[in-house]
């Protein structure tokens, strides 16, 4: 994910978490990720424009119209991490051209959804995955272009199919 160059996207809460973080962690024994993060720009997406943009090279940007202005931008792909609020506004604005999805072999019970209900529709393709020793999942997926639906629908619904569909207009 962070072999190319990139400026962070950030949503204001996980902006606060990651500077009240990264510039005071040494992780040059465990390959630098600190370093990187406080050597790039960092943009915070705040609607209400309160939050410290004083780690070094942070910019704020008020909404979702200043997002889509730092795109068409020359510069870096942006990444986002953690967000979620802003992933599902980057979403429904069709600002997302592709997505690197870990998939952690940990069932929590509940939690924040990634994707909300009510986002648009996107179809991407996967690209790349990688599967680590303890199971952690990363799949990573570019814009495909056009949803396409398959048809799945059988020419005559089986005996079986007809009698599901009774059912359920019984039980509503």
């Amino acid at each position: 994910v962070f072999k190319e160059k990139f400026d962070l996207l950030l949503g204001r809460k996980t902006y606060e978490i990651f500077a009240a973080y990264w510039p005071y962690y040494d992780d040059a024994p465990h390959g630098g990720i600190a370093r990187l993060f406080n050597d790039i720009k960092k943009y915070a997406v705040s609607r209400s424009g309160e939050v410290d943009t004083s780690w070094a090279g942070s910019v704020l940007l008020r909404d979702i119209a200043d997002v889509k202005r730092l795109k068409q931008e020359d510069g870096p792909n942006l990444v986002t991490q953690g967000s979620t609020e802003l992933v599902h506004a980057l979403l429904a604005n069709d600002l997302v051209d592709a997505m690197s999805i870990f998939t952690v072999p940990v069932v929590l019970g509940g939690g924040k959804k990634l994707f909300a209900d009510g986002s648009a529709p996107h179809s991407f393709k996967l690209t790349r995955s990688r599967v680590s020793p303890n199971g952690l999942i990363v799949g990573h997926y570019e814009r495909e272009g056009e949803i396409k639906i398959t048809d799945t629908t059988l020419d005559a619904p089986s005996e079986r199919e007809i009698a599901r569909r009774k059912r359920m207009k019984r039980e509503g």
